[in-house]
């Protein structure tokens, strides 16, 4: 079978890695190359330098949009289009194009959770569980028929980072199968039930504030889910400190926002009388610490909960 892929981030490049050890990979869409750091180099996606290391040539449109692309796409001869991640839509002449279809790895238990962060959101929200699925592709985002699924527990401190690893090299294996079935003309199909679908939006910047009147499962739960970014923070007056990681840390008297230190440890009340023990800390300009060590450094009462 010949397969285009198309992905752009590290997570999508574990599954071509994986793909094209049992499958000829005949080309690989990828998004532009970026500038990243002081120096605003541009650097290629982890799914180029992927597919440079396998050999397989690369293709990086700017737009999808116009007839240079397609031609592109058209040229390969491609059996079948794996998108993992590539952050673009593909309209319906590409869907239609490839003999065996377009197929989707998503990073959600759908129609939970369609869009570009279900990770994030999953943890954020508090689910317990999240999984992976692949699908036949559609126009519309994430609500082609699915084709297998596969389920996992969110652990009680997992990070979006930590979750996102494991996603990804339980995708692998999953696209695999699904690749397999479709060669074999055995794979299924189930239509998603559009009434039970939720939505992941992108992250913003803001949506990493903390708001310590909230709960303190609420708060563990969206640092957990902004790190490694857009990474969650909370001010000390106009101070911005990012807060990478906590944990539940049983009752404590005080106000929202309040701090303290116990047994080195930096604790900070939420709005439900429950604390969090601030464990990683990064202060404007600083490398990580653990919250005991910071509030050693810079003695302060509580955090702003004026939002």
């Amino acid at each position: 079978m010949r397969i285009l892929f198309m992905g752009t981030p590290e997570f999508a490049a574990v599954s071509l890695r994986a793909l094209a050890q049992q499958h000829e990979i005949v080309a690989v869409f990828s998004q532009p190359d970026r500038p990243k750091g002081r120096g605003h180099t541009l650097q290629p996606t982890p799914v180029k330098v992927a597919a440079t290391e396998l050999g397989i040539p690369v293709f990086q449109p700017a737009t999808l949009k116009d007839d240079e692309a397609f031609e592109a796409f058209v040229s390969v001869g491609a059996d079948l289009c794996v998108v993992v991640a590539y952050g673009r839509i593909l309209s319906r002449r590409y869907l239609e194009h490839p003999p065996l279809g377009c197929i989707n790895l998503h990073a959600s238990l759908l129609p939970k959770y369609r869009g570009a962060a279900p990770i994030q959101w999953a943890i954020i929200n508090g689910e317990k569980v999240t999984g992976l699925t692949t699908m036949y592709m559609d126009v519309e985002m994430d609500t082609g028929d699915m084709i297998e699924k596969w389920e996992t527990e969110i652990g009680e401190n997992e990070t979006y980072g930590a979750l996102q690893d494991r996603l990804a090299r339980e995708g692998a294996k999953l696209l695999c199968h699904t690749v397999q079935l479709i060669g074999e003309g055995k794979a299924p199909r189930a239509k998603q039930d559009d009434s039970q679908a939720t939505y992941a939006p992108m992250l913003e910047r803001e949506t990493g504030k903390i708001d310590f009147t909230k709960p303190a499962q609420a708060v563990h739960n969206l640092i957990r889910g902004c790190n490694p970014s857009p990474a969650a923070y909370a001010f000390i007056g106009e101070r911005r400190l990012k807060i990478l990681s906590t944990r539940m840390a049983g009752s404590m008297e005080g106000k929202p926002g309040e701090v303290a230190l116990k047994d080195r440890r930096l604790l900070v009340c939420c709005g439900d009388g429950v604390a969090l023990e601030l464990e990683t800390v990064v202060s404007e300009g600083g490398k990580p610490m653990t919250g005991g060590a910071f509030y050693n450094g810079c003695r302060f009462q509580k955090f702003e909960t004026d939002l």
